[in-house]
């Protein structure tokens, strides 16, 4: 990953990010420019079927409560990476052009246009891996997504004011008033919205994700070098019948988290803000979700053959993209 893409965030997140909000777009359900600390919501806190979920699993696996807050106290900046459609879209909030910060008109284009497009492009190869995989045509998956609103999302954590361990993206603190526990939980557990993400290592550790077969919790660990994590998002799930799931996940300040931090503090070399190499890739928005059929009985097939899912069997009503991207941003308060 660029060490200019990661230097450049922090220095936002610590100069202006965190503290303005003449870079919020509201209007447009915060899909491009910044969202601010406490401003989204976590579905999962409020949604019966994903608590339904983290009941299921073992006490020792489950995430960090994230039941007791309101919003999440992160900041993240969204930058389209996409496409102008060669038709009127019906879904114009969510196509909306970038927003530029103050104080860095020369650096942010070309600095986030570079790794965008290297994420994209890699991004998309898996699309198309995936599609063969499945016994699809090559281009299906990509050629659904040609004109998706698409985001570079760097993902901001002020380490300064939530690097307890256990408090970053889910964790807790000492209410001093009331003597109680207050929950903090910038990016709890959750599943992505789009049809893919794909992750850069970030320079802080942190991020679990949960096995679909054993429920197991797992540390991710992404080594040095040219190594990308990928993750499936609702789009797929959704896609696919629900014979892929949308990866649920969370970030946490841990052990590792710390001993990052002390070693930053102690080189007073760049503001100790963790930074997430986020990229959501979307279908078109004017595309029409439903599942693939063959795709959807080999769901079916495995609901059977593994008891998943057979008391609650999931339902995936045909829709325009833009349509589900519209309910989730609503479920996570980000859109009226």
């Amino acid at each position: 990953m660029p060490s200019r893409f990661l230097n450049c965030q922090p220095l936002y997140a610590y100069t202006s990010g965190l503290n303005s909000r003449k870079d919020e777009r509201p209007e447009v359900g915060y899909q491009v420019g910044v969202t601010l600390d406490n401003t989204e919501k976590p579905k999962c806190a409020s949604d019966e079927p994903c608590l339904r979920i983290i009941e299921k699993l073992d006490p020792s696996e489950r995430p960090l409560d994230i039941t007791g807050h309101s919003a999440d106290p992160k900041c993240r900046f969204f930058y389209k990476m996409t496409q102008t459609p060669p038709y009127q879209t019906a879904f114009p909030q969510l196509n909306m052009p970038n927003v530029i910060p103050d104080g860095f008109k020369d650096v942010w284009k070309p600095t986030m246009d570079k790794w965008g497009n290297c994420m994209k492009n890699a991004v998309e190869g898996v699309a198309e891996m995936a599609a063969i995989g499945f016994g699809l045509d090559r281009g299906t998956f990509k050629e659904a997504g040609a004109y998706g609103p698409h985001l570079l999302a760097p993902t901001a954590s002020d380490l300064r004011k939530y690097g307890e361990r256990d408090s970053i993206l889910a964790g807790m603190k000492e209410n001093a008033k009331s003597g109680k526990q207050l929950l903090i939980i910038p990016t709890g557990f959750h599943s992505d919205l789009n049809f893919l993400t794909i992750h850069g290592r970030s320079r802080y550790p942190g991020l679990n994700i949960w096995a679909r077969n054993t429920g197991k919790r797992i540390a991710v660990k992404v080594p040095p070098g040219r190594y990308l994590l990928v993750q499936a998002g609702k789009q797929l799930e959704h896609l696919s019948g629900g014979y892929v799931k949308a990866g649920f996940h969370e970030v946490v300040v841990n052990e590792a988290t710390l001993e990052v931090l002390e070693r930053v503090k102690a080189q007073n070399t760049r503001p100790p803000i963790r930074i997430s190499s986020t990229f959501f890739w979307h279908l078109s928005s004017d595309f029409d979700l439903e599942p693939i059929l063959q795709l959807a009985k080999r769901a079916e097939e495995l609901r059977n053959k593994t008891g998943e899912d057979t008391d609650e069997i999931p339902v995936y009503e045909n829709m325009k993209v833009g349509t589900q991207v519209q309910n989730e941003l609503k479920h996570i308060a980000l859109m009226a």
